[in-house]
């Protein structure tokens, strides 16, 4: 991978365009099994969108597509007004740069610390950092997260709640304009998923982030959702605010809310 020096440089994004817009996106695995059969959904700047939809509807998929870990099949996807279906490694790196991916499980490298988690990306794409700029920029995030006290233990010594706050933290320090939320509450009891939903709502307020966020977890949709999509047979069948849709006369729709 190459340093960020290398990278392609991308102007900034005009407020008044969503930071991704996605048209006509279409996925299948192997000849029978079509997940995605026309997606059409933006993300717009500044904005915390959450997906819904049943397990296996494709929701993971849609992002995994966003940062083309997995290529779409049909369609378009534009990432600060580029479109990312076409672009070459130099371009998809340098859009990478500008998002964060908070996968479900945190991803965490097992056999490094927390400091040596945090200061990964940022060795590996801020070339010209110091070692005291490294150790400044981690102990920042950590406190972000409220977890400063865990910056030399290993993740093995971490709870659930906690290895999600390290993984955002890492997610963090790159600065991203994008934030793409896998499950970010999963496996967590209630007051541990209530502060990483109250979290997320901080990150948005304080960085200005747009985020998709994924969930099962209707509270964190509460409470993070500007705007809400449901998918349903490959498509986005319903949008709307979390009242406007726990109030749909839809029986499908109002089935999530019960």
């Amino acid at each position: 991978m190459k340093n960020k020096e290398s990278y392609t440089e991308i102007p900034l994004t005009s407020s008044t365009k969503p930071v991704i817009s996605i048209k006509g996106l279409f996925k299948s695995f192997g000849k029978t099994n079509t997940v995605l059969k026309g997606i059409n959904l933006t993300l717009k700047q500044g904005e915390n969108l959450v997906m819904l939809g049943k397990s296996g509807s494709g929701k993971s998929i849609i992002i995994k597509c966003i940062v083309r870990l997995i290529e779409s099949d049909e369609g378009e996807i534009t990432v600060f007004n580029e479109n990312i279906t076409s672009a070459n490694n130099s371009l998809l790196n340098a859009i990478r740069l500008r998002m964060g991916f908070l996968f479900q499980n945190s991803a965490l490298y097992d056999s490094m610390s927390v400091r040596e988690n945090l200061a990964f990306p940022l060795k590996r794409h801020n070339k010209n950092l110091t070692e005291n700029d490294i150790e400044t920029a981690i102990i920042q995030e950590l406190e972000s997260v409220g977890l400063s006290e865990a910056i030399d233990k290993m993740p093995s010594e971490l709870s659930g709640g906690m290895r999600k706050r390290i993984g955002l933290a890492r997610t963090l320090i790159l600065k991203p304009e994008i934030i793409l939320y896998d499950e970010p509450t999963t496996g967590l009891d209630t007051i541990t998923s209530l502060e990483i939903s109250e979290l997320i709502v901080a990150i948005q307020k304080k960085n200005k982030t747009s985020s998709i966020i994924i969930t099962h977890d209707m509270a964190c949709a509460k409470l993070t959702g500007d705007r809400l999509v449901i998918i349903k047979d490959g498509i986005i069948y319903a949008e709307g605010t979390y009242e406007e849709l726990e109030n749909s006369k839809d029986e499908w729709v109002n089935s999530f809310f019960k």
